[in-house]
């Protein structure tokens, strides 16, 4: 079994370094040419995949859409065990607002943010299901940055930890029990993407 781990395309939050979290926005228009190169991609690929399932929030779920329509594969449900971490107070804010109000160190403040411990727990507890229900199935899950980061330790303890850029792309595949990464947050797609002067 492979899995195929994207972050959605960029929002307008994500180009102003808002924290987004559980707040459902959608893609913008720079989101969705990014999401439109990677399907691209994708149906160029050796690997086949046979469905995409996303978190429930827009933005995922647009990405998975338009990955699903060029690959014409099933989409799933959105999925709430997909979805990005709350992150309470934080919500909504800049990098300059969260230095300001709750210091360098923002991401341990007491702000009602889901901990790493039970962002990791919901998402690796979603990935075993589909393992155990779809053991001979390649499928892609489109989330969230924060969620992707602990998913990936999660299945994989030693990969490198590096900022999950917007609409990169991993393969992590399944053999005896032991998740192995065949790609690793890989943004090949948007550099072509620059490189037309997008």
């Amino acid at each position: 079994m492979r899995i195929g781990l994207i972050r959605h395309g960029k929002t307008d939050w994500n180009a102003l370094g808002k924290i987004q979290g559980q707040t459902d926005t959608s893609l913008n228009d720079e989101g969705i040419r990014q999401a439109n190169a990677l399907a691209v991609r994708l149906s160029q690929d050796s690997i086949k995949w046979d469905m995409v399932i996303s978190s429930d929030l827009k933005r995922a779920y647009e990405t998975a859409r338009i990955i699903a329509a060029e690959l014409q594969i099933p989409l799933l449900p959105g999925e709430p065990k997909l979805r990005e971490r709350f992150f309470g107070l934080i919500e909504g804010t800049t990098e300059e607002e969260r230095l300001a109000r709750w210091g360098a160190d923002w991401r341990k403040s007491d702000s009602g943010q889901e901990s790493d411990e039970t962002v990791r727990e919901r998402a690796l507890s979603f990935v075993q299901a589909m393992a155990m229900q779809h053991p001979h199935l390649n499928i892609l899950m489109v989330t969230h940055g924060s969620l992707l980061a602990q998913l990936l330790k999660g299945m994989c303890p030693g990969i490198e930890d590096k900022p999950i850029v917007n609409l990169s792309y991993s393969i992590m595949q399944l053999e005896a029990d032991k998740w192995t990464p065949l790609l690793h947050n890989c943004t090949r797609h948007l550099e072509e993407l620059q490189q037309q002067g997008y």
